[in-house]
């Protein structure tokens, strides 16, 4: 199991991006160490509403619960393996303004590093660039300072954090060795509330989970742990020093009792598996069991939460350890056809057509393409070409999905649009209203084509299964799960 070994402590390859530093754009980055936001009001509500076009474009489903109530700041932490789609989904889950920092290179170059500097988006400079010489200790030292002030600054006054504790995206179905960063800037934070006599601070563990992260239109189901309060530091002298402008390192063994305290609680909300392959076995088991007691999983909410019922029943010794090989190798022939456990029933391999699908699919489509793939055709497939030969891994194939579908609207829609009602009305007093009427049907139809597209997947998918089912890999994934089954009974 997971939980038996230690976090992997592996260093991030560096993206080209990353090997790049731009200093003249770090010292002017905005920062303020009074507490205020350093973004940009106007520019962040624009930049949230860029966001929820991206959220509806690039997930089929969203399910969010609704975050515990705590009045003082929040640092909202998670696992990270999804690119910057981890922290969109993040900052859509909650209701405050938030503060975030991350990579250097993200808040520095072109186009995204203009959005994250209004955001007021904190740049950090790792150690992986230190030792490869992008920067040098004291310069490093010096922007990390001024970010984690900035931070504690902010989350102490009340605003809500987004930091990713591992210090990276990675492929790993575990949670990797935590940087100290969230945990220091947390405990700063709880001292500087504690002398200014406001509401402490908590770090807030959130499950972030996509049914296979890489792919578009994948679904997301995003949870929230219980919030864990900071204690503030037992030195008096600490907060004014931090008031002052000074940072100040917190008790390392503080941080080090926090650090622990979050990765417990993460490893909860994460697959916190071996592998990808035990993971997805966890989630067969999840609707076999489910099917056997006549309880579908109707969400992928559901699966989640069922899968890690069955983790926790394995970990336990409530089902026996050997269901993990049948199993798996049955998700394995799964995967491998593109498919999972939504389409094993209690009977078998689900055999049916979804002809109604097809003819929901094939009109939808037709109908708004060519408004489609005027508006937003480019950058989809700008987007799919870049993401597919990205340097930075496949946890950032979705960040370039992300970014063409929070872009189009402000950078591509409107000179589109534009043109269209220039050459329908000419310049006159109906081309403003035109424009924006043509800029909401851009919107429209897209979102009635990725309803189309849905549901030419779920056919699709019912092709797949049906050709499975007759074929050898089906039979053996037939005689797995039976096998299965069995083990599941004795677990009765």
């Amino acid at each position: 199991m997971a939980g038996n070994e230690p976090a992997p402590d592996v260093d991030p390859v560096l993206s080209s991006g990353a090997m790049k530093l731009r200093r003249k754009k770090l010292d002017n980055l905005p920062w303020d160490h009074s507490g205020r936001h350093p973004g940009s009001p106007l520019f962040w509500h624009l930049i949230m509403q860029m966001m929820r076009i991206a959220w509806r474009y690039i997930f089929r489903s969203r399910q969010v619960d609704d975050p515990p109530i705590h009045n003082g700041g929040r640092i909202f932490s998670s696992i990270h393996i999804n690119g910057l789609v981890d922290p969109m989904s993040l900052l859509l889950s909650q209701d405050r303004k938030v503060i975030s920092m991350g990579r250097h290179d993200l808040m520095t170059m072109p186009l995204i590093g203009w959005f994250s500097r209004r955001m007021g988006s904190q740049p950090v400079i790792r150690r992986p660039e230190i030792l490869l010489g992008v920067a040098d200790e004291d310069y490093a030292r010096k922007i990390n300072q001024r970010s984690l002030l900035t931070m504690t600054n902010c989350i102490a006054a009340g605003h809500n954090a987004v930091v990713m504790p591992e210090g990276k995206s990675h492929q790993d179905s575990r949670l990797h060795r935590f940087k100290t960063g969230t945990m220091r800037f947390g405990i700063n934070a709880a001292a500087i509330a504690s002398m200014k006599g406001i509401d402490p601070p908590a770090i807030q563990p959130v499950g972030l989970h996509y049914r296979r992260h890489y792919w578009f239109r994948t679904d997301v189901f995003v949870e929230f742990g219980d919030p864990l309060l900071i204690e503030t530091p037992e030195d008096s002298d600490h907060g004014p020093k931090l008031v002052s402008g000074e940072w100040v390192e917190p008790p390392h063994k503080q941080v080090n009792s926090l650090r622990d305290q979050l990765f417990q609680s993460l490893s909860e909300l994460t697959p916190n598996a071996p592998d990808w392959t035990t993971y997805r076995a966890w989630h067969l088991l999840a609707h076999v069991h489910a099917n056997q007691v006549g309880d579908s999983l109707s969400s992928f909410k559901d699966e989640v939460i069922a899968a890690r019922r069955v983790r926790e029943m394995i970990f336990n010794g409530d089902i026996p350890e050997e269901i993990i090989e049948p199993s798996s190798q049955a998700a394995e022939i799964l995967h491998s056809h593109d498919l999972d456990g939504r389409s094993i029933t209690d009977s078998g391999i689900s055999t049916s057509r979804n002809w109604l699908s097809l003819m929901f699919a094939l009109p939808l489509m037709l109908i708004s393409a060519p408004i489609t793939i005027i508006s937003t055709g480019p950058q989809a497939l700008l987007a799919r070409f870049l993401g597919d030969r990205t340097d930075e891994g496949v946890d950032a194939r979705t960040t370039y999905h992300m970014l063409a579908a929070m872009f189009s609207p402000v950078l591509f829609w409107p000179p589109i649009a534009t043109a269209l009602a220039l050459s329908a009305f000419g310049v006159s007093y109906l081309l403003i209203p035109a424009t924006i009427i043509a800029m909401i049907s851009f919107h429209l139809s897209n979102l009635i084509f990725l309803f189309g597209y849905d549901n030419w997947v779920d056919f699709a998918d019912s092709k797949r299964r049906r050709a499975l089912s007759s074929s050898r890999d089906g039979a053996k994934l037939e005689e797995l799960i039976s096998e299965a089954k069995k083990l599941l009974n004795l677990s009765k």
